[in-house]
């Protein structure tokens, strides 16, 4: 990771002062910019600063605190760090209470300013890689949308509508595949914690030595190799929402310090016994039924019926077999055009695939077999001359023939050994870490192949 910290907007009508933090600044890494009134800085600001601004409160023209509200109207997440005299200090605490990040008093030690502008550069670096998660999540959302008009699907949208914008925890249970991610944003998105962060955790993807820094975060020599400060999804979800998914593959230590999370809304991250306040909306995701004790194996009682307060269940594929041709369509044209093909029409073969396949991979799997149907590489009526499958094919570049071929077969071992991934690595071969490349390369989840699914 790069030393850079990042840039910061200095202003002060002070001209050797300006001068000098200028330097300063740059001595710490920071790229900063310099500025002697308010009104030249503002040219220079908006909701994509990726930084904090620093100003004088007293400055001839528009002043610091002026400055503030300016800045708070482009983006009240833009840290403001505020400079004053000893007689401005009360109406500094007031710009704090309305959301100025911190004040410093005059004469102020070099160390404490870059200690505020340090956290508050990161604060800052946070925010805006959540707004562009969060912006990929919306136009990414048409992965595994919630189409459909299957008479679950017209109740599934109904409720998330109508406990959106509620503070309740919501449990949301699915099959592999069916979408559970995107019911977690569309409750992020039609909530009024939309303009905060939305954070998602995969508590079965995150080894246990692993888990609890991520969820909890830790503090700079919490543990060995621990050489910094880091904030946990926990506390960068603060005033959002936190996404938990495959809950029940959460180890049972850490089962115990969620549930306190989830009843006092305090976290104490390693390495402190500070706790601290956290304002958040949690939504868990499962494949299992927790409400079922001989499912819910070492999943604590207490912590399934803490978050049960509303439970969401996604029906699969094979409960709404009438929505999968509206679904099928809307993959097959966006496929296409992003393959640049035309868009081709159903044969028989595929039309009666929808009815006999059971799809236990669910709505991801349908989007595969789009990709696949888009390219030629499934039975399909095409608007070109016969031979279409083989042409389709051969007008690939190598390389994106060699990159098809891996992935058939990829899946037709997976598909051999019941999605058994110990003995599919065997069969192939290949070291863990090359599959587990290959499968997040190709799109594919070996879940979907696993024998005697529910």
């Amino acid at each position: 990771m790069s030393d850079e910290k990042g840039p910061v907007i200095f202003i002060d009508d002070d001209e050797d002062l300006l001068r000098a933090a200028g330097q300063m600044l740059e001595l710490a890494s920071f790229s900063p910019s310099v500025f002697g009134s308010a009104e030249a800085a503002l040219s220079r600001i908006d909701e994509n600063f990726d930084g904090p601004v620093v100003s004088d409160i007293r400055m001839p023209g528009m002043n610091g605190l002026q400055l503030f509200e300016r800045v708070k109207a482009i983006d009240p997440d833009i840290p403001v760090v505020l400079i004053t005299g000893h007689s401005d200090v009360e109406l500094a605490v007031a710009a704090i209470k309305d959301g100025a990040y911190d004040f410093i008093s005059k004469p102020y030690a070099t160390d404490r300013l870059l200690v505020t502008l340090h956290r508050a550069s990161e604060k800052r670096h946070l925010v805006l890689e959540n707004r562009r998660l969060r912006d990929a999540a919306v136009r990414s959302a048409g992965d595994m949308p919630l189409i459909g008009e299957a008479p679950t699907m017209r109740r599934l949208r109904e409720t998330l509508r109508q406990i959106a914008d509620t503070d309740v925890d919501v449990l949301v249970e699915g099959e592999t595949g069916t979408g559970k991610e995107v019911v977690a944003d569309l409750l992020h998105r039609w909530s009024r914690r939309r303009t905060k962060p939305f954070v998602a955790l995969n508590c079965g993807a995150l080894p246990e030595s692993v888990i609890e820094s991520e969820l909890f975060g830790h503090e700079a020599g919490a543990f060995t190799g621990a050489q910094r400060r880091r904030i946990g999804r926990i506390e960068h979800s603060k005033g959002g929402t936190l996404f938990l998914d495959e809950i029940e593959s959460m180890p049972p230590a850490l089962q115990v310090k969620l549930l306190r999370v989830l009843e006092t809304r305090e976290i104490t991250p390693l390495g402190t016994n500070e706790t601290r306040s956290i304002d958040l909306r949690v939504v868990a995701a499962t494949k299992a039924d927790l409400g079922d004790p001989a499912t819910r194996g070492d999943f604590r009682e207490d912590l399934y019926f803490r978050l049960n307060v509303v439970t969401l269940r996604i029906p699969t594929l094979r409960e709404r077999r009438e929505d999968i041709p509206i679904l099928f369509e809307h993959f097959l044209e966006r496929a296409s055009k992003r393959f640049g093909r035309p868009v081709p029409d159903m044969s028989a073969a595929v039309r009666n695939r929808f009815m006999s396949h059971d799809w236990p991979g669910n709505v991801r799997e349908l989007v595969h077999f789009a990709d696949r149907v888009a390219l030629g590489l499934e039975g399909v009526d095409t608007p070109v001359a016969p031979g279409r499958k083989e042409e389709a094919v051969s007008n690939l570049p190598l390389s994106e023939k060699v990159s098809l071929y891996e992935a058939t077969v990829i899946r037709d071992a997976l598909q051999e050994c019941g999605g058994d991934v110990r003995r599919t690595i065997e069969v192939l071969g290949v070291p863990r870490k090359t599959f587990y490349d290959k499968l997040q390369r190709h799109g594919i989840n070996s879940a979907d192949y696993r024998k005697n699914r529910e």
